[in-house]
């Protein structure tokens, strides 16, 4: 194996998963605070929700084009696959932000026709997160490929493991939403969402068990990965279960940072369970990250760019979220 190449497509490799994190823990919260929107308890509440993520959810997007672009460029091999393999799972996921996003800009205008947009809002944030949990599911159960081509049908990616895996990914993105509101807001607002938080985790946790005693029959090797020996794998498990604990400790003494940034914690530990599962498969079972990179040449190129694009997304990211500390309250927001 050339060095150069090994070198460059670990590189490319830490920052595509770096990307593909950031855009999770930070879009998810905003799709969960749209799923949560019709069990919300009055308008008053759907418009506090709605401004508590106005100011950031466009720039969390960015992570999702950032980790794309970088995908292709770098792994160009993973598109001529994937795409073929979830077309339908991926348009749905675009759909059902550009509803949300149109919902986002439409809402605060309307007057008769403003329960449209609230349920654009939502639709779309069950949507997006759906076909999100979809694909992760697909891609735990693999790909059938013939050469360098996909080989398998139009609707391989939905079975019922990935209904099950999107349908996870849902409450977790719930789960984080709730745990968001319960940061930003406070009164009855952050009351019903306390009161929610404890249903949405037992969900998660419900879901994830089902999820890890379900894998090793879709997937072997991740059994074998597991479980033929005991490695430090275990940690990120043991973690995930730690901080679902602090999550459930820190609801019952109503602290309010806590809860979001344990949520945020166990889902990055059961994201880093999920790529040292599959590891250093991009396209299992079949294709490395070596297989499906491109010319080194290439990702030396698009790797410069990176090195500015990445602190400025950083920083202005963080400005912004410094800008719009603190709560949010009725008849107050962004719009």
């Amino acid at each position: 194996m050339d060095m150069e190449i090994f070198d460059l497509s670990m590189i490319w490799a830490m920052i595509i998963a770096f990307a593909v994190i950031m855009y999770v823990l930070m879009d998810g919260f905003d799709l969960g605070v749209g799923m949560l929107f019709p069990f919300a308890p009055d308008e008053d509440a759907r418009d506090v929700m709605m401004n508590s993520v106005a100011p950031v959810w466009d720039g969390n997007e960015t992570w999702l084009v950032l980790g794309g672009a970088g995908l292709l460029g770098a792994f160009p091999l993973v598109y001529s696959i994937l795409l073929p393999a979830l077309y339908i799972g991926v348009f749905l996921m675009l759909a059902g932000l550009i509803f949300r996003g149109v919902a986002f800009e439409f809402r605060f205008k309307a007057k008769s026709s403003r329960y449209l947009w609230n349920w654009a809002f939502a639709g779309g944030s069950f949507l997006a997160a759906f076909a999100q949990g979809v694909v992760v599911g697909s891609y735990i159960q693999g790909y059938e490929t013939e050469g360098l081509a996909y080989a398998g049908g139009a609707f391989d990616w939905l079975t019922p493991f990935t209904v099950t895996t999107g349908l996870g990914l849902m409450a977790g993105y719930a789960l984080l939403g709730c745990t968001w509101l319960i940061m930003k807001t406070e009164g009855y607002i952050q009351e019903w969402a306390y009161g929610l938080a404890p249903w949405l985790l037992g969900a998660v946790l419900a879901v994830f068990a089902i999820i890890s005693i379900w894998t090793p029959s879709v997937d072997p090797a991740a059994f074998e990965r597991w479980f033929a020996e005991i490695r430090w794998i275990w940690i990120f498990p043991v973690l995930a279960t730690f901080f679902a604990f602090q999550i459930w400790r820190s609801l019952r003494k109503r602290k309010e940072a806590i809860p979001f940034i344990a949520t945020m914690a166990m889902f990055a530990s059961t994201y880093f369970g999920l790529l040292w599962t599959r590891w250093p498969y991009v396209i299992p079972p079949n294709f490395t990250l070596w297989d499906a990179a491109s010319a080194p040449e290439s990702q030396l190129f698009l790797l410069l760019g990176m090195l500015f694009v990445i602190p400025i997304i950083l920083a202005y990211t963080a400005w912004t979220y410094w800008v719009f500390r603190g709560k949010v309250r009725v008849g107050e927001g962004y719009h």
